[in-house]
């Protein structure tokens, strides 16, 4: 099996960005809400953007091998620029529709279990929420951003 991929730095600059932005959301979430919550390692959403961090590091990698007047750079920040408005902007939105959506539910079911005169169903499955945490705000994207970007600058530099 050949590991050549191994060796292109871009990828492994975008991959550790990915890692370390995903690891650095449970301290910050702790530090504000003093809850340590481990599935912010896996989860989409929070301070700073992973998605961010991987294609700013990424397109910087890419400015150190290939230079900013290549054709792969452009298609890069291309790329980072419509990777970070969808951050900033759909996915959020679905997140704040979800914020709705889930309080839509819950007034349903309490009105529901008001009108019931019937006793509860054993077995009643249960409704999960739908995901909030989807997107990002747009500081959350600039700080993912900036770590991208530093990280892949202490890459090259060193």
């Amino acid at each position: 099996m050949h590991l050549e991929f191994l060796q292109s730095t871009p990828l492994i600059s975008a991959l550790l960005a990915i890692f370390i932005a995903q690891f650095v959301k449970i301290p910050i979430h702790f530090i504000a809400t003093r809850e340590v919550d481990f599935g912010l390692f896996t989860s989409t959403g929070g301070m700073p953007s992973s998605h961010s961090a991987a294609v700013s590091s990424l397109t910087t990698a890419i400015a150190f091998e290939h230079g900013i007047t290549s054709s792969l750079f452009a298609v890069s920040a291309v790329f980072s620029i419509i990777v970070m408005f969808d951050a900033t902007g759909i996915r959020y939105q679905a997140g704040q529709q979800a914020i709705v959506i889930n309080q839509m539910r819950k007034d349903l079911q309490t009105f529901v279990e008001k009108a019931k005169t019937l006793p509860e169903k054993n077995g009643q499955e249960k409704m999960e929420d739908l995901k909030t945490l989807l997107g990002h705000r747009p500081i959350e994207v600039f700080f993912g951003c900036l770590l991208g970007i530093l990280l892949s600058c202490i890459i090259y530099y060193f």
